[in-house]
Protein backbone atom coordinates (compact mmCIF):
# COMPACT_ATOMS: atom_id res chain seq x y z
CA UNK A 1 0.00 0.00 0.00
CA UNK A 2 2.73 2.13 0.65
CA UNK A 3 4.05 1.75 -2.71
CA UNK A 4 1.02 2.81 -3.66
CA UNK A 5 0.01 5.68 -1.97
CA UNK A 6 3.07 7.63 -2.57
CA UNK A 7 2.52 7.92 -6.27
CA UNK A 8 -0.92 8.64 -5.57
CA UNK A 9 0.22 11.44 -2.95
CA UNK A 10 2.55 12.95 -5.91
CA UNK A 11 0.04 12.79 -8.59
CA UNK A 12 -2.52 15.08 -5.92
CA UNK A 13 -0.05 17.40 -5.00
CA UNK A 14 0.81 18.48 -8.87
CA UNK A 15 -2.68 18.65 -9.81
CA UNK A 16 -4.15 20.19 -6.54
CA UNK A 17 -1.20 22.55 -6.18
CA UNK A 18 -1.96 24.19 -10.25
CA UNK A 19 -4.96 25.20 -8.70
CA UNK A 20 -6.36 26.70 -5.34
CA UNK A 21 -10.22 28.11 -5.29
CA UNK A 22 -10.91 29.95 -2.12
CA UNK A 23 -14.36 29.09 -0.38
CA UNK A 24 -17.20 31.47 -1.90
CA UNK A 25 -15.88 31.56 -5.86
CA UNK A 26 -16.85 29.23 -8.27
CA UNK A 27 -15.31 25.75 -8.96
CA UNK A 28 -12.12 25.31 -11.26
CA UNK A 29 -13.87 23.26 -14.13
CA UNK A 30 -11.23 23.07 -17.27
CA UNK A 31 -13.00 20.15 -18.17
CA UNK A 32 -16.79 20.71 -18.23
CA UNK A 33 -17.36 19.53 -21.66
CA UNK A 34 -16.34 16.22 -20.50
CA UNK A 35 -17.66 16.40 -17.27
CA UNK A 36 -21.26 16.89 -18.79
CA UNK A 37 -20.78 13.82 -20.89
CA UNK A 38 -20.05 11.80 -18.11
CA UNK A 39 -22.24 13.59 -16.03
CA UNK A 40 -25.10 12.22 -19.16
CA UNK A 41 -24.07 8.56 -18.41
CA UNK A 42 -24.09 8.42 -14.85
CA UNK A 43 -28.12 10.14 -15.18
CA UNK A 44 -28.89 7.39 -17.69
CA UNK A 45 -27.28 4.99 -15.22
CA UNK A 46 -29.07 6.51 -12.08
CA UNK A 47 -32.80 6.71 -14.16
CA UNK A 48 -32.84 3.61 -15.47
CA UNK A 49 -31.00 1.14 -12.91
CA UNK A 50 -29.98 3.16 -9.16
CA UNK A 51 -33.55 5.20 -8.77
CA UNK A 52 -35.76 1.86 -9.56
CA UNK A 53 -33.46 -0.12 -7.18
CA UNK A 54 -33.75 2.46 -4.58
CA UNK A 55 -37.50 2.93 -4.44
CA UNK A 56 -38.10 -1.27 -4.69
CA UNK A 57 -36.09 -1.29 -1.73
CA UNK A 58 -37.94 1.34 -0.15
CA UNK A 59 -41.01 -0.85 -1.29
CA UNK A 60 -39.93 -4.06 0.12
CA UNK A 61 -37.50 -2.99 3.37
CA UNK A 62 -38.94 -1.90 6.31
CA UNK A 63 -37.56 2.11 7.91
CA UNK A 64 -36.35 -0.14 10.21
CA UNK A 65 -34.48 -2.45 8.12
CA UNK A 66 -33.05 -0.29 6.24
CA UNK A 67 -31.68 1.82 9.17
CA UNK A 68 -29.95 -1.33 10.65
CA UNK A 69 -28.30 -1.35 7.06
CA UNK A 70 -27.38 2.11 6.76
CA UNK A 71 -25.71 2.12 10.00
CA UNK A 72 -23.82 -1.78 9.57
CA UNK A 73 -22.13 0.06 6.27
CA UNK A 74 -21.20 3.73 8.22
CA UNK A 75 -20.01 1.25 10.50
CA UNK A 76 -18.00 -1.09 8.38
CA UNK A 77 -16.57 2.38 6.61
CA UNK A 78 -15.46 3.69 9.95
CA UNK A 79 -11.77 3.30 9.83
CA UNK A 80 -11.65 5.83 7.09
CA UNK A 81 -12.79 8.20 9.36
CA UNK A 82 -10.43 7.16 12.18
CA UNK A 83 -7.12 7.07 10.14
CA UNK A 84 -8.34 10.42 8.98
CA UNK A 85 -9.05 11.56 12.29
CA UNK A 86 -5.53 10.69 13.71
CA UNK A 87 -3.46 12.20 10.00
CA UNK A 88 -5.76 15.68 10.51
CA UNK A 89 -4.10 15.78 14.01
CA UNK A 90 -7.59 15.60 15.74
CA UNK A 91 -6.41 13.17 18.48
CA UNK A 92 -9.14 13.55 20.86
CA UNK A 93 -11.58 12.60 17.78
CA UNK A 94 -9.78 9.57 17.11
CA UNK A 95 -9.76 8.61 20.32
CA UNK A 96 -13.55 8.46 20.34
CA UNK A 97 -14.14 7.73 16.59
CA UNK A 98 -11.93 4.59 17.76
CA UNK A 99 -13.89 4.04 21.19
CA UNK A 100 -17.53 4.26 18.56
CA UNK A 101 -16.16 1.66 16.35
CA UNK A 102 -15.06 -0.73 18.92
CA UNK A 103 -18.18 -0.42 20.56
CA UNK A 104 -20.65 -0.63 17.11
CA UNK A 105 -18.71 -3.54 15.61
CA UNK A 106 -18.98 -5.63 19.27
CA UNK A 107 -22.31 -4.49 21.50
CA UNK A 108 -24.16 -3.25 18.51
CA UNK A 109 -23.24 -6.45 16.51
CA UNK A 110 -21.10 -5.43 13.73
CA UNK A 111 -22.64 -2.13 13.55
CA UNK A 112 -26.18 -3.18 12.59
CA UNK A 113 -26.69 -1.26 15.89
CA UNK A 114 -25.48 1.86 17.08
CA UNK A 115 -25.38 2.00 20.73
CA UNK A 116 -22.71 4.34 20.82
CA UNK A 117 -24.73 7.47 19.70
CA UNK A 118 -26.54 6.52 22.63
CA UNK A 119 -23.17 6.40 24.42
CA UNK A 120 -22.00 10.24 23.54
CA UNK A 121 -20.22 9.19 21.27
CA UNK A 122 -21.13 11.03 17.93
CA UNK A 123 -19.99 10.09 14.04
CA UNK A 124 -17.74 11.91 12.45
CA UNK A 125 -16.92 11.88 8.41
CA UNK A 126 -13.75 11.87 7.53
CA UNK A 127 -11.15 10.80 4.59
CA UNK A 128 -8.16 12.06 2.56
CA UNK A 129 -9.69 14.68 1.11
CA UNK A 130 -10.47 16.50 3.66
CA UNK A 131 -6.72 15.49 5.46
CA UNK A 132 -4.86 17.02 1.81
CA UNK A 133 -7.13 20.04 3.07
CA UNK A 134 -6.12 20.00 5.80
CA UNK A 135 -2.52 19.91 4.92
CA UNK A 136 -2.30 22.62 2.23
CA UNK A 137 -3.78 20.82 -0.98
CA UNK A 138 -6.12 22.82 -2.82
CA UNK A 139 -9.20 21.32 -4.54
CA UNK A 140 -7.75 20.92 -7.74
CA UNK A 141 -10.00 20.94 -11.63
CA UNK A 142 -13.29 19.59 -10.86
CA UNK A 143 -14.10 15.79 -12.47
CA UNK A 144 -17.37 13.96 -12.98
CA UNK A 145 -16.00 10.06 -12.62
CA UNK A 146 -18.16 7.79 -14.86
CA UNK A 147 -20.07 5.58 -11.66
CA UNK A 148 -18.65 7.71 -9.11
CA UNK A 149 -20.12 11.73 -9.78
CA UNK A 150 -19.15 14.38 -8.65
CA UNK A 151 -14.83 14.60 -6.99
CA UNK A 152 -12.09 17.07 -7.35
CA UNK A 153 -8.58 15.83 -7.91
CA UNK A 154 -8.11 16.40 -4.14
CA UNK A 155 -10.51 13.68 -3.34
CA UNK A 156 -9.71 11.26 -5.53
CA UNK A 157 -6.83 9.20 -3.77
CA UNK A 158 -9.28 8.64 -1.14
CA UNK A 159 -11.62 5.88 -3.70
CA UNK A 160 -8.34 4.21 -3.52
CA UNK A 161 -6.67 4.57 0.24
CA UNK A 162 -10.51 4.45 1.74
CA UNK A 163 -10.99 1.11 0.05
CA UNK A 164 -7.44 -0.22 1.78
CA UNK A 165 -8.87 0.75 4.90
CA UNK A 166 -12.52 -1.04 5.22
CA UNK A 167 -12.73 -4.60 5.58
CA UNK A 168 -15.11 -4.91 3.01
CA UNK A 169 -12.21 -4.92 0.45
CA UNK A 170 -10.99 -7.36 1.49
CA UNK A 171 -13.44 -10.45 0.99
CA UNK A 172 -13.93 -12.64 -1.38
CA UNK A 173 -16.09 -11.49 -4.89
CA UNK A 174 -18.56 -14.01 -4.29
CA UNK A 175 -19.25 -11.76 -1.11
CA UNK A 176 -17.60 -8.16 -1.81
CA UNK A 177 -20.17 -7.80 -5.02
CA UNK A 178 -23.34 -8.15 -3.43
CA UNK A 179 -22.76 -6.33 -0.33
CA UNK A 180 -21.01 -3.33 -2.61
CA UNK A 181 -24.49 -3.30 -4.73
CA UNK A 182 -26.61 -3.66 -1.20
CA UNK A 183 -24.46 -0.38 -0.12
CA UNK A 184 -24.76 1.63 -3.35
CA UNK A 185 -28.37 0.87 -3.54
CA UNK A 186 -29.16 1.97 0.78
CA UNK A 187 -27.12 4.92 -0.47
CA UNK A 188 -29.14 5.56 -3.27
CA UNK A 189 -32.40 4.75 -1.39
CA UNK A 190 -31.32 7.61 1.80
CA UNK A 191 -30.37 10.39 -1.29
CA UNK A 192 -33.95 10.16 -3.23
CA UNK A 193 -36.18 12.64 -1.46
CA UNK A 194 -32.87 15.31 -1.57
CA UNK A 195 -32.35 14.41 -5.77
CA UNK A 196 -35.61 14.74 -6.36
CA UNK A 197 -35.94 17.97 -4.64
CA UNK A 198 -32.95 19.16 -6.45
CA UNK A 199 -33.38 18.22 -10.11
CA UNK A 200 -37.15 20.01 -9.55
CA UNK A 201 -35.48 23.10 -8.72
CA UNK A 202 -32.25 22.91 -10.73
CA UNK A 203 -32.22 24.82 -14.51
CA UNK A 204 -29.03 23.14 -14.92
CA UNK A 205 -28.69 19.87 -12.72
CA UNK A 206 -25.17 19.92 -13.48
CA UNK A 207 -24.03 23.26 -12.53
CA UNK A 208 -26.20 22.88 -9.55
CA UNK A 209 -24.67 19.01 -8.48
CA UNK A 210 -20.78 20.63 -8.98
CA UNK A 211 -21.69 23.97 -6.49
CA UNK A 212 -23.67 21.45 -3.99
CA UNK A 213 -20.93 19.08 -4.05
CA UNK A 214 -18.55 22.14 -3.96
CA UNK A 215 -20.36 23.62 -0.79
CA UNK A 216 -21.09 20.70 0.88
CA UNK A 217 -17.07 19.56 0.63
CA UNK A 218 -15.90 23.03 2.36
CA UNK A 219 -18.68 22.66 4.96
CA UNK A 220 -16.71 19.26 6.23
CA UNK A 221 -12.95 20.38 5.63
CA UNK A 222 -13.75 22.93 8.21
CA UNK A 223 -16.42 20.87 10.50
CA UNK A 224 -19.53 22.41 9.96
CA UNK A 225 -17.87 26.04 10.28
CA UNK A 226 -16.89 27.42 6.63
CA UNK A 227 -15.29 30.98 6.20
CA UNK A 228 -17.55 33.31 5.15
CA UNK A 229 -17.15 35.09 2.13
CA UNK A 230 -15.96 38.77 2.70
CA UNK A 231 -18.45 40.71 0.55
CA UNK A 232 -16.96 44.13 1.98
CA UNK A 233 -14.85 46.10 0.48
CA UNK A 234 -11.68 46.89 2.18
CA UNK A 235 -11.12 50.65 3.04
CA UNK A 236 -8.08 50.66 0.91
CA UNK A 237 -10.48 49.89 -2.15
CA UNK A 238 -13.02 52.09 -0.98
CA UNK A 239 -10.67 55.19 -0.87
CA UNK A 240 -9.49 54.07 -4.19
CA UNK A 241 -13.01 54.12 -5.53
CA UNK A 242 -13.69 57.17 -3.92
CA UNK A 243 -10.12 59.15 -5.71
CA UNK A 244 -11.68 57.74 -9.13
Amino acid sequence: MKKLFLPILLFTSIMCGCTHVPPGESAHDPYESTNRKVFAFNDTLDKYFLIPAAKGYKTIAPNRVRMCVSNFFDNIFYPNTIVNCFLQGKMKQGAADTGRFLINSTVGLFGFFDPATELGLQKHHEDLGQTLAVWGFGEGPFLTLPGMGPKTTRETPDIITGNYLTPLSYLETGYYLPLKMLEIISWRANMLEATEMMNKSSIDRYLSLREFYRQNRIKMVHDGNPPQPDIFLDEEELFEEDDL
